[in-house]
């Protein structure tokens, strides 16, 4: 069992989401959470490219893990999203991204949003991880991944 399994609901799990930019892939985290966390699209969107701005959630080998801070928000929120298409992150390697971690934390968050970004990190520096989820045949299939990961 990992930090991330309990917050990552089924349907917040995207397989082959066409984005085109990061802009685009915001809005469309932002309608997601909306529907299933009730949090107004505009805020996660906003939330989102302000932490974007201070430098990029990139971590390499094609991998993002955006994240913000939500108020109103009672519980730390996520979202994993395959693309179908690599976008430019400004990733320190170079490389586009295609594997998208969204996680949103409470305004009063506590240390838990820091190890779950430290539990990320350390799942996707796990090049058979990064394999498996690329080579995933649906969102179902990424959610049993990300959900049975083990550190």
């Amino acid at each position: 069992m990992n930090l991330i399994s309990p917050l990552l609901k089924p349907e917040n799990v995207l397989a082959g989401l066409e984005a085109g930019s990061r802009k685009r892939l915001f809005e469309e985290a932002g309608r997601l959470f909306q529907i299933s966390y009730g949090v107004p699209a505009n805020e996660v969107f906003e939330s989102l490219q302000s932490r974007e701005k201070l430098g990029s959630t990139a971590l390499g080998y094609g991998i993002a893990i955006p994240h913000g801070r939500i108020k109103g928000l009672k519980d730390t929120a996520c979202a994993f999203i395959r693309l179908k298409a690599p976008i430019d992150f400004d990733a320190p390697d170079g490389m586009p991204v295609d594997l998208v971690f969204v996680l949103l934390a409470p305004a009063a968050a506590t240390d838990l949003h820091l190890q779950i970004l430290g539990e990320l990190a350390q799942m996707f520096s796990e090049k058979t991880m990064r394999d498996q989820l690329r080579a995933a045949p649906d969102a179902a299939a990424l959610h049993r991944l990300v959900s049975e990961w083990t550190a």
